[in-house]
């Protein structure tokens, strides 16, 4: 009998057609997964706090590029969702929010500049890698640290008028540069400190934003129902003038425990030997440490914690100048 004659080109067309469903296969899967998770419900405290992170494009969160690749461009189109730009993954769960918010920032963008022309509060971290607990990339897709409690802030302060700078540059750029490790941090922001006043005469009030290394029950209040990141004010005494910022601090902690009480757990007076005991307070008079909550409390937590540090500080501060 004689064999059948096979011909030697088909089996590399078998092989190929196999190849080619096995890639659709893979490729269909990832796009109905990477679709399911676009429409996971986000889990959050406040409405506010959500509405913040898709208002404040930062350097938390990643922005956006006006150059794609045309692949990139083919993927957004066909799930959704923009890989680069984890506030699309917001946006699918607070429709249209995103883009209402674009064309209000381009309306006010002109007068707001105009408005905003010379801070008196500048808002820095010496230890700017502290961080807090870790949200999941489905939740706010920002990794939340000290430094996001600035813009937090900044947006808080300047609803009331009080104009505000914030110190963009990293603390261990600067360190390394004067060849300092982690010890000399607050040598590195001093040198920001210094630099920024130079560049804004009208700056009055210098802001330190940390986190406390404590246990989260330590760290942590429930009042009416909401938990707050507790605060802690640090003074160092070895500032040949440091009454007057304890005064004025002082003043900041007892205005917060008037508005939620106990969320300020007071002033830390630090000196001696094996501690800094100035924290650059004798820049000025009104330079205040503040350490909010600690590496287990939530950026939900801190944020409830800084809308009343924001209104403690707005009232005293608005006292002060007066």
């Amino acid at each position: 009998m004689k064999k059948k004659f096979i011909s030697k080109n088909k089996k590399p067309k078998i092989k190929k057609t196999k190849i080619f469903f096995f890639f659709v296969m893979i490729f269909s899967s990832f796009l109905i997964t990477i679709k399911c998770l676009s429409k996971i419900h986000l889990p959050y405290q406040n409405k506010e706090l959500v509405t913040f992170l898709i208002e404040n494009n930062n350097p938390f969160i990643v922005n956006s590029k006006s150059n794609y690749s045309y692949f990139h461009q083919i993927m957004t189109k066909l799930i959704d969702l923009d890989l680069s730009k984890p506030l699309s993954i917001l946006d699918s769960n607070y429709k249209g929010l995103t883009k209402r918010v674009i064309k209000k920032e381009k309306v006010e963008k002109v007068s707001k500049e105009k408005v905003l022309k010379e801070p008196i509060i500048y808002l820095y971290n010496s230890h700017d890698t502290e961080e807090y607990k870790a949200s999941s990339f489905a939740e706010y897709s920002v990794m939340p640290t000290v430094k996001l409690s600035n813009y937090v802030l900044k947006e808080e302060l300047e609803k009331v008028g009080l104009n505000v700078l914030i110190e963009e540059t990293t603390i261990s750029s600067v360190r390394s540069s004067l060849g300092l490790n982690y010890a000399g941090s607050y040598k590195a922001s001093r040198v920001l400190m210094e630099e920024a006043k130079k560049n804004n005469p009208s700056l009055k009030y210098f802001i330190d934003l940390h986190r406390d290394s404590i246990s989260y029950d330590k760290t942590t209040l429930n009042y009416n129902d909401k938990n707050y990141a507790k605060l802690l004010f640090l003074v160092g005494l070895e500032n040949p003038n440091y009454i007057e910022n304890l005064e004025f601090t002082d003043k900041i902690s007892k205005t917060i425990n008037e508005k939620v009480p106990g969320l300020s757990k007071g002033i830390y007076k630090k000196q001696g030997a094996g501690v800094n005991g100035v924290y650059n307070q004798d820049f000025s008079n009104r330079t205040i440490l503040i350490e909010i909550g600690g590496p287990e409390n939530t950026i939900d937590e801190v944020y409830e914690t800084l809308l009343v540090l924001s209104e403690a500080l707005s009232e005293v501060i608005k006292s002060d100048q007066n």
